[in-house]
């Protein structure tokens, strides 16, 4: 059997109905953009994901489970089952293994964002991503008690520069009657996007946080016992209690040593998590709902790819009298079935060409509307083998529903000839 002559005639007949054909690879193309795109959606909210915190040995908080410590101390998720003692940190700093310490102060919020209570070792520590530091888009971090810098989604959802005045609310909530009306803060410094929880929290100094607490109670400002910034400023702001603290090891083969210590710790009950163990874990559990996505996505695929096997079923009805002349000049009905899946192969091939393309220009073009409008990073790379390995099970799977098509028409054509040009 001539495959060249297959592939000629193959091809001819594609070209002759390129129109009806047409719609059946258009629709099978957004087909394999959709699964191709989910595939490379859930590798890369993935990387991102697990990227959220990184150079971080240690996340130490109160006693909790380690997904709870997670969420509320790098996504801003639910809230601290207790605060640790300032003497602990001053403790935990004194320990000559760990490198650096940058503490972490909850409980306050701006229209619905998390505010974050920290230091200036926030910005020279922290990391997310490839080993990536925060970096400003706009200002400097603050060196005032009343400046704070804020995320990059925060200033875009409310259209904030620097220099703006703020006012924090008590609590975590998106809507509190609790103002801290009296000492508002002074935007210093605006942090450029990263596609990470960074973006949607609002930083501010330890003492920035202490100060418009003074006179609180219950989260009630109580009358006479509230101070101005200024008598503020003449006080001693060195917190009580700090939410947690981010650790950085100096040797990392000494961290389980330390995190064994911390969770043994005499002084009150900690908790020592591995940032990346507990990153896994959480992923773990929320990657269920985008398998679930992926697998209806390919029944959308198989769904065309019958859909394309029924067209050419109806095709073969037009097809009889090609046919006809293709076996009086010699062609075997082998040959005839052999047509039938090269051109589901081709159309197939020609879909996820296209699907390609459509999907390296798409997220070329909206990776920077992404991150700047929804902080979701997506970056245009090379595809890994698992998202080859669904661009080349398309055209497989072509192959074996063309079969369906291909039988019937070596059905036909062993009981056909030239003067059965009418439908059987």
């Amino acid at each position: 059997m001539n495959l060249r002559l297959a592939f000629s005639l193959a091809f001819a007949s594609l070209w002759h109905r390129r129109n009806v054909l047409a719609l059946v690879t258009l629709t099978l193309t957004l087909s394999i953009t959709l699964l191709l795109g989910i595939q490379y959606l859930r590798t890369e909210v993935k990387q991102s994901f697990t990227s959220t915190i990184s150079g971080t040995d240690l996340i130490v908080g109160a006693r909790s489970g380690q997904l709870n410590l997670l969420l509320y101390t790098v996504f801003h998720i639910g809230d601290a089952t207790n605060n640790i003692r300032w003497e602990t940190f001053q403790d935990l700093q004194d320990d000559e293994r760990i490198g650096w310490m940058v503490p972490i102060s909850l409980g306050d919020s701006y229209r619905g964002h998390r505010v974050v209570g920290t230091n200036e070792q926030y910005p020279e520590h922290f990391r997310y991503g490839q080993d990536q530091a925060p970096e400003l888009a706009t200002g400097a971090w603050f060196d005032d008690m009343f400046e704070v810098v804020l995320g990059a989604e925060v200033a875009r959802a409310h259209q904030h520069a620097v220099g703006d005045d703020i006012t924090l609310s008590h609590g975590g909530g998106r809507t509190s009657f609790s103002n801290h009306k009296d000492m508002p803060f002074t935007v210093s410094g605006i942090l450029a996007p990263t596609g990470t929880p960074i973006d949607q929290a609002v930083y501010v100094s330890l003492e920035g946080l202490e100060a418009i607490h003074i006179g609180w109670e219950s989260g009630v400002a109580i009358p006479g016992r509230t101070v101005t910034p200024d008598q503020a400023r003449q006080r001693d702001l060195t917190p009580d209690t700090i939410t947690a603290v981010l650790v950085g090891i100096d040797r990392q083969i000494l961290t389980f040593q330390v995190q064994r210590e911390v969770n043994q710790y005499s002084g009150e009950p900690l908790s020592a998590i591995l940032p990346g163990v507990a990153l896994s874990e959480l992923w773990r559990l929320m990657g269920q709902f985008e398998k679930a996505l992926l697998g209806i996505t390919g029944f959308v695929v198989v769904t065309s790819l019958i859909g394309l096997a029924a067209v050419l079923l109806t095709l073969q009805v037009q097809r009889r009298q090609e046919v006809a002349i293709l076996r009086a000049a010699g062609a075997s009905p082998l040959l005839i079935a052999l047509l039938h899946v090269i051109e589901c192969l081709v159309l197939a091939l020609i879909a996820c060409a296209v699907a390609l393309a459509v999907g390296a220009a798409g997220i070329a073009g909206l990776s920077p509307w992404l991150l700047d409008t929804w902080g979701v990073q997506i970056t245009l790379r090379p595809l890994n083998s698992t998202e080859w390995l669904v661009i080349a099970a398309v055209p497989v799977a072509a192959m074996l529903v063309s079969l369906i098509p291909a039988l019937k028409a070596w059905q036909g054509s062993r009981k056909q000839g030239l003067s059965h040009a009418t439908p059987e």
